[in-house]
């Protein structure tokens, strides 16, 4: 009786919507998920919709997804996504919008390494490692720059578009509005193959490339030319993140728009309307027990992949690609000891100079290894010197063996994980997914298929706010345009 009344009070509110014109928003919509997407989502619907829309947000674990910390003898570092590029630029307007500010960067010089040595080591003077970058790579390094450059040149007309009201049913559409037929080839072909399509160097692939591409993403130069594009750049350029924990972001969004977070987990979503605007009832499942609601508008905002969710729909025939598998597991360990920088060449820890460390393709338990810094950096903090106990940040394909962590550290106090499916085994799918599974049921993370950061989720969100947006009110002049390059050029 109750789910019943529920419908017929949700069908009222429906024939009342028609009575008045079609126009009135929506009365509630729901958002999976409280990752970043999850979080941008919300904010962006609610700006678009207005602050009287009721949202609710269902989320099975904490609040910030892949932006988490760890706490270490009374001090918060960053387990999820570290760090964030200058040209964030969703992110640089949620932080200036919360009041937050970048932490301090502490500095700190790195080295790739490649298994018996280091083949690449920077220094504290910037001509000097230009010098040896030419000098053992010869223009490599320009090239590189120069097509990263070009794809983000394209890849930041997405900004414009957005802030004009343009959004995209599909990956491939959104894709395709940026960099045409060149973008929709740069899913289908590798980095490697692009990269020495334009003049650079096997070797400079082998050291350099390959060692960004298993920091950002655990994957080798043979995934993708566009995901492995935004990682390059990602690895160029200013990095910034936010004073007392990057999760902020997504804890700050969700208590601005008031939303309404719901710790469960969602078990399905059923197509309860077919006449008119359609209606969605979601069941999930609390401490409490299992309950359900009606929704206007459904976003999904976390991966569909057996490993993580078991959510299943229901009333109307879903993409064939709605459930998505192959996501590159990643752990993360937080390691405060003495390093053994004997490992590495230097006996003498006292002259070991780098803080993070990148590794090459050669067969290895570890992508990366960083001397982190606190979330919160008083005014007088300094990194522990190389000889001293610190916190170190392990990043590994699997969790780390014992004998492995002796390999690394001389001695620790204490190690704690978290462990992430981080991000899609990109190149794993022959076709790019779809935005919309159907008339108001959405799923953001498919972007994560053309490429994969926090920025990008950021993006995925505005578009599906759009995106409902424009749907709800049969505004189909802004989705899916075929010709906003031209339009770029001249009206906008």
């Amino acid at each position: 009786m109750a789910r019943a009344s529920r419908l017929l009070a949700a069908l009222a509110a429906l024939l009342a919507a028609a009575a008045t014109g079609g126009d009135a928003r929506p009365s509630k919509i729901a958002v999976v998920g409280a990752g970043i997407g999850g979080s941008a989502v919300t904010h962006f619907l609610q700006q678009h919709f207005g602050p009287r829309v009721q949202i609710d947000v269902f989320e099975k674990g904490t609040v910030g997804g892949r932006l988490a910390t760890i706490s270490v003898n009374k001090q918060h570092y960053e387990s999820g996504a570290a760090s964030f590029h200058s040209l964030s630029l969703h992110m640089q307007e949620f932080v200036k919008h919360l009041g937050l500010k970048h932490r301090r960067e502490v500095v700190g010089r790195s080295a790739i390494f490649g298994g018996e040595n280091f083949v690449l080591e920077e220094t504290d003077w910037y001509l000097l490692n230009l010098f040896r970058l030419w000098w053992h790579y010869g223009i490599s390094f320009l090239r590189l720059q120069m097509w990263v450059e070009e794809v983000m040149e394209k890849f930041m007309r997405i900004y414009k578009y957005q802030a004009h009201g343009y959004a995209f049913s599909g990956v491939e559409e959104l894709l395709y509005s940026l960099g045409e037929s060149s973008f929709i080839n740069m899913t289908q072909r590798s980095v490697a193959e692009s990269l020495l399509q334009v003049g650079v160097t096997q070797r400079f692939i082998d050291d350099i490339v390959s060692a960004v591409l298993r920091a950002s993403y655990g994957q080798s130069a043979a995934m993708p030319a566009f995901a492995g594009a935004m990682a390059l750049a990602g690895a160029q350029g200013t990095l910034w993140s936010v004073e007392g924990g990057n999760k902020l972001v997504c804890s700050g969004l969700l208590k601005l728009t008031k939303a309404n977070v719901i710790h469960a987990t969602v078990i399905s979503v059923t197509l309860q309307q077919t006449e008119g605007k359609p209606l969605y009832l979601v069941k999930y499942e609390n401490e409490v027990g299992i309950g359900s609601d009606f929704y206007d508008i459904v976003v999904i905002a976390t991966p569909l992949h057996p490993d993580n969710s078991t959510i299943t729909f229901e009333g109307f025939n879903s993409p064939t690609d709605v459930i998505q598998d192959s996501y590159q597991p990643t752990v993360i360990s937080l390691v405060h000891g003495y390093l053994n920088s004997s490992y590495f060449g230097f006996p003498d820890p006292k002259l070991f100079p780098f803080a993070n460390i990148l590794t090459t393709d050669f067969p290895t338990f570890f992508c990366a290894l960083d001397n982190i810094c606190p979330v919160n950096i008083s005014a007088n903090f300094r990194r522990k010197q190389p000889q001293d106990a610190a916190v170190w940040r392990v990043q590994s394909p699997k969790p780390l063996l014992r004998s492995q962590l002796k390999t690394l550290f001389r001695s620790y106090y204490s190690v704690q994980t978290a462990e992430w499916q981080a991000h899609p085994v990109h190149g794993s799918r022959t076709t790019l997914p779809k935005f919309a599974l159907h008339d108001q049921l959405f799923h953001l993370n498919a972007l994560e298929w053309a490429a994969s950061s926090v920025e990008v989720m950021a993006v995925a969100a505005k578009n599906v706010a759009l995106l409902a947006y424009n749907r709800w009110y049969q505004d189909l002049d802004k989705i899916d345009q075929k010709d906003l390059m031209h339009k770029v050029k001249t009206e906008l």
